[in-house]
């Protein structure tokens, strides 16, 4: 399990972690009605290089808007709350990369179910940033569960009480002997794992489902279509039909809490040679790459 920073932070203010909670009465517990993003932080000599952070506070801004959480403009600025994790990172001292998860709980008590006029906390924790996939040997399997249709509950927010849906999921998928679960949205196409977007290669070109298939729209995701981009792959987001992964030369994961994680087995059924290949691990060091890349508009050093 990952070690968590000893300092949150709690609507601008640094607190032992322990402290940094919301009541037992309020929407957030009562309804898992919060939103939430993780970024990634590279431990570098010079500070902590952090990826995409403005992509993430406008993806949180989104995600609220999308529910109908009111009030977040001035919690969720750029300038006050990078400002805010700096002190954060310089309390806990880390000396090893970092991933922060910062959410918007709404903490109204016995509101009642509803979304709007809520009172609103704005948190961030930082733990080391241990890969939630095996990096090589990955297996999925197909759910039974299928995944939260965006008419039910919106797939583009990510919204904390949606993660019940992947929390049965990915444990049907652990108690029988496998790392993660694939879902199949309503319609029988394929999704995503339960916490990691999914692409695959064919003949070339890479692969992955759109984002009318009930996904989240991940930034790691979109890294990884523009570095291919840059490389000049041929790219497609479309339907997905679970027997085209089993037939795939190339499967992976991606996600910030998943990196680039190669798969190679799904449904018992060996991905090609069942071995990480080579558009994989090539975009897999991409995307390293443009993580530790101090003169990139996509990273920030705190």
């Amino acid at each position: 399990m990952a070690t968590m920073g000893k300092f949150s932070l709690m609507n601008g203010n640094i607190v032992p972690t322990e402290e940094a909670t919301v009541s037992v009465a309020s929407s957030a517990v009562l309804y898992g009605l919060s939103v939430y993003s993780v970024f990634f932080g590279k431990h570098t000599p010079d500070g902590m290089l952090c990826f995409r952070i403005p992509d993430h506070i406008k993806r949180l801004q989104q995600s609220a808007r999308m529910i109908g959480l009111t009030g977040t403009t001035q919690t969720l600025e750029k300038e006050p709350l990078v400002e805010e994790i700096k002190e954060l990172i310089a309390m806990n001292k880390p000396t090893t990369d970092q991933f922060f998860r910062v959410t918007v709980h709404a903490v109204s008590e016995v509101a009642g179910v509803r979304t709007s006029d809520l009172d609103l906390v704005t948190s961030v924790f930082m733990y080391d940033a241990v890969n939630i996939l095996p990096q090589d040997q990955a297996k999925l399997k197909t759910s039974l569960w299928r995944r939260t249709a965006d008419t039910a509950i919106p797939a583009r927010a990510k919204v904390n009480g949606a993660y019940v849906n992947s929390a049965l999921a990915k444990q049907d998928a652990i108690d029988a002997g496998f790392d993660d679960c694939l879902f199949l949205n309503q319609n029988g196409y394929v999704s995503e794992l339960s916490a990691a977007n999914i692409f695959m290669i064919k003949r070339g070109e890479l692969i992955t489902p759109d984002c009318a298939s009930d996904i989240l729209e991940g930034i790691t995701r979109r890294s990884i279509i523009e570095l291919a981009e840059q490389k000049g792959m041929k790219i497609c987001e479309r339907k997905v039909a679970l027997t085209e992964m089993y037939t795939a030369d190339e499967v992976f994961a991606c996600g910030t809490s998943a990196f680039v994680s190669p798969i190679v087995n799904i449904d018992g059924r060996i991905i090609s040679d069942g071995t990480s290949g080579k558009y994989t691990n090539d975009l897999r060091q991409q995307l390293a790459d443009a993580q530790a890349d101090l003169t990139s508009d996509w990273t920030t050093l705190l």
